[in-house]
């Protein structure tokens, strides 16, 4: 019986989590089929390349929120070890999609000339968020003023970069990445979301980076007494998030075949840091769910195509995307689960059939 009851607890508390956004994802996928039963309809349709890819809102979901999901995945890591948020990697992304273009604008645009600007750009965005990281782990200063200095200059050098210009690179290549692979139907960054989630899956299969990542959050000194190095790990989860930022910004470039450092993945730390929260993890550090971050990335960009498709001006789209995460965030607040615990076992008690003893 005891085992049961902790495996049990074990299960509720590694799914209750998901509650959330799945909650959110079935009300917006009931909403939509309500208002118009063909809006997940995908069908096989010819892009501008003449090649055959898959088409529809549903594809467009999958594929708009392919950076978000990269990036939310890192910002979970640092939430959890540092009870805190990066908020520059909008800034940082622009950097590092700056450095991508102005690498390959050095030469002919070869496979090996893109892996080179690529890993030059993760190398720049982890120097970027070991900045991040020093100031927080090793200089105590709260997330979100640490990362206030880059999110306020961090497009300043993005701009510094190119010289204050919007360069452009045309390329297959390129354009795959932001695109389509020839002959592969499914845009290529659903494959490279599905990658990332994969190397984090091994990361946390063969390491102790997410036990340790939650026991420096959820409790410093005590990590530390059990020979963590909390420092270390809050480096670290900053580091990764800046391979996160690096991968999203070459996605992007590869999207638009240009830069813009005033508005590539602007204000996307918003949306990574809700979809952290509406994936149930909790924004003071401690324990996470990396799968309900994802399940919040996909819910958040779910909202936006349906706003667009209701025709609702994008001047507008914010202010209606927050009143509806501000019910996703209070439904999933301890102060409601709680309220709704209490609820049911009431409910519970009062259903509960009343078992008399006979003398």
């Amino acid at each position: 019986m005891p085992n049961d009851l902790t495996k049990s607890a074990r299960l509720k508390s590694k799914y209750t989590p998901l509650l959330v956004p799945l909650i959110a994802i079935a009300v917006l996928i009931l909403f939509n089929l309500i208002r118009d039963p063909s809006f997940f309809s995908v069908k096989l349709t010819a892009n501008n390349d003449g090649h055959t890819v898959l088409a529809g809102n549903l594809i467009s979901i999958l594929n708009s929120a392919s950076e978000l999901a990269i990036l939310a995945m890192g910002m979970t890591l640092v939430t959890s070890a540092s009870g805190g948020q990066d908020i520059s990697v909008g800034a940082t992304a622009a950097i590092a999609g700056s450095v991508f273009v102005k690498v390959l604008r050095n030469g002919d645009i070869t496979a090996s000339t893109v892996i080179v600007a690529f890993l030059v750009c993760c190398a720049v965005s982890i120097l970027f968020g070991a900045f991040n990281g020093t100031l927080v782990a090793v200089f105590k200063i709260q997330p979100m003023i640490a990362t206030l200095i880059l999110f306020t200059c961090g497009r300043s050098i993005a701009y510094w970069i190119n010289g204050g210009a919007t360069p452009t690179v045309s390329s297959p290549i390129i354009e795959a990445l932001g695109g389509f692979i020839p002959g592969v139907p499914v845009p290529t960054p659903v494959f490279i979301v599905i990658l990332c989630g994969l190397v984090f899956v091994l990361l946390f299969r063969f390491t102790n980076l997410g036990f340790y990542t939650q026991a420096v959050g959820i409790n410093q000194q005590a990590a530390r007494l059990n020979g963590i190095h909390a420092t270390w790990i809050k480096m670290l989860t900053f580091i990764i998030l800046g391979i996160c930022v690096a991968v999203a910004g070459c996605i992007r470039v590869g999207r638009l075949g240009l830069v813009n450092h005033e508005t590539l993945l602007i204000d996307v730390e918003m949306d990574a840091i809700l979809a952290v929260a509406i994936g149930g993890n909790a924004l003071g550090g401690g324990k996470f769910n990396m799968v309900g971050t994802i399940l919040g990335a996909y819910a958040i960009q779910a909202l936006t195509t349906t706003l667009y498709a209701m025709k609702v001006p994008s001047t507008e789209i914010k202010a209606y995307k927050a009143v509806v995460i501000i019910l996703l965030v209070v439904i999933g607040s301890n102060v409601v689960k709680d309220a709704a615990n209490r609820l049911w076992n009431r409910l519970a008690r009062k259903t509960a059939p009343v078992i008399t003893e006979r003398s």
